[in-house]
């Protein structure tokens, strides 16, 4: 190999190694699609042979035994699987919107969803948050775990008024109503200070639950008006909505004073720090508890976009909050903006 490159070579290199991986990628897609509309293909004519017949369960397992035989080197046709085929076929084949959309992500995935989901839009939430963001498998299960459709739909913010409207949607959908810092060795009993330096010190994982588009800028964030200094607890970015994201918080119960200081705090960070091309900046007010109704009131005439959530350390969604999600027509237009 010879030493005498010339000064361009790093670009060249960079740019086909880019190209390469960008070939397979498309080509991983293009073998995920056609795997799922093989499985597609096999739960419908499953499905179909069934119709009418007497079938037990002895005519899948023969089935599987010889495909098995047939094909040695290729997995996913075992008795189950091939069940799951079917029934993933039942469930799609007559939703028009989701039945291409399954295409877009891995089987293993769409299994996770398809058996973890209670009903369609909950599994369109996933399958496009999934194609959207990349979830691994991994991550995918941990959000549906922790509940991460329902804390989305439940969120309390003042967008509908102070956010424009080709980014309304998006920006509902990164404030949640809940936050799980489930990965915090905090007590029951814990100070602002405490939760804030817990968070830092796990900043990857705490970006994570907050929804992937988020970049951290500092904590105890300072700026300088008038000779004083005012510091914001956790200053973010939000890449897709491109604008800075205030964090403020709350070791306590909700307090509608919260919402005045976030408004100077947001008046700051656009005044003084928010670059040409970026939109107003957006407030959190992360809470360990909140009242519905009082966070209404606060948010009502407030002319900043604020957001208000609670967090916890574990795991649980309130039993009070399952049954009061949006309409399946306001899910359904709120999705279509992911």
């Amino acid at each position: 190999m010879t030493t005498n490159l010339p000064t361009n070579y790093p670009a060249l290199l960079s740019e086909i190694k880019q190209r390469i991986r960008a070939a397979q990628y498309e080509a991983l897609k293009a073998v995920n699609k056609e795997l799922i509309a093989l499985y597609w293909d096999i739960g419908r004519l499953i499905m179909e042979r069934q119709t009418g017949e007497t079938w037990g369960k002895s005519v899948v397992g023969n089935l599987a035994d010889d495909l098995q035989k047939e094909f040695p080197g290729i997995s996913g046709f075992s008795v189950s699987n091939l069940w799951r085929m079917r029934l993933f076929y039942a469930a799609y084949a007559d939703n028009e919107k989701l039945a291409p959309m399954v295409r877009e992500i891995s089987w293993t995935k769409n299994i996770l969803i398809f058996e973890k989901c209670k009903d369609d839009l909950e599994r369109e939430f996933y399958i496009r948050m999934t194609r959207k963001f990349g979830w691994t498998k991994n991550v995918l299960a941990i959000k549906i775990e922790t509940n991460t459709y329902e804390n989305t739909l439940l969120n309390q913010t003042n967008f509908d008024q102070t956010v424009s409207e080709e980014i309304r949607n998006q920006a509902k959908l990164a404030v949640k109503d809940e936050y799980t810092f489930d990965f915090l060795e905090l007590g029951e009993e814990h100070s602002e200070r405490e939760l804030e330096r817990a968070l830092i010190s796990k900043v990857e994982i705490f970006l994570r639950e907050m929804g992937d588009m988020f970049t951290f800028v500092g904590s105890q964030y300072r700026i300088e008006v008038e000779g004083n200094e005012y510091f914001i607890d956790l200053l973010l970015y939000h890449r897709r909505l491109k604008c800075m994201v205030a964090v403020e918080l709350k070791v306590g119960v909700f307090l509608p004073e919260y919402v005045g200081k976030m408004q100077f705090y947001l008046a700051l960070l656009d005044d003084k720090l928010r670059l040409e091309g970026e939109n107003t900046a957006i407030g959190i007010i992360l809470c360990k508890d909140k009242k519905k109704t009082i966070v209404e009131y606060a948010l009502r005439e407030s002319n900043k976009p604020i957001g208000v959530a609670s967090y916890r350390i574990l795991n649980i969604l309130p039993q009070e909050l399952r049954g009061i999600l949006p309409s399946p027509e306001q899910i359904a237009q709120l999705l279509e903006g992911v």
